[in-house]
């Protein structure tokens, strides 16, 4: 899981770059609290082949990436 919570972007994107260039996890956890790190994250996502579900709870956004 990447908790990138309390960072603004690029930092988030940059966060789930390294963890998808050390793991090549097949699935990945993200929390994050900017509306744009969700947008930024998602795209970048998809650019490397996940499949991203964002669900809000209260400031808090979670976003599951899966191949």
């Amino acid at each position: 899981m990447v908790d990138a919570r309390g960072f603004l972007c690029p930092m988030p994107v940059v966060m789930v770059q390294k963890e998808v260039k050390k793991n090549n996890p097949a699935a990945l956890e993200v929390l994050v609290d900017d509306q744009c790190a969700v947008e930024n994250i998602t795209r970048y996502a998809n650019s490397c082949g996940y499949k991203v579900t964002v669900s809000q709870d209260g400031p808090d956004y979670k976003l599951n990436l899966a191949k």
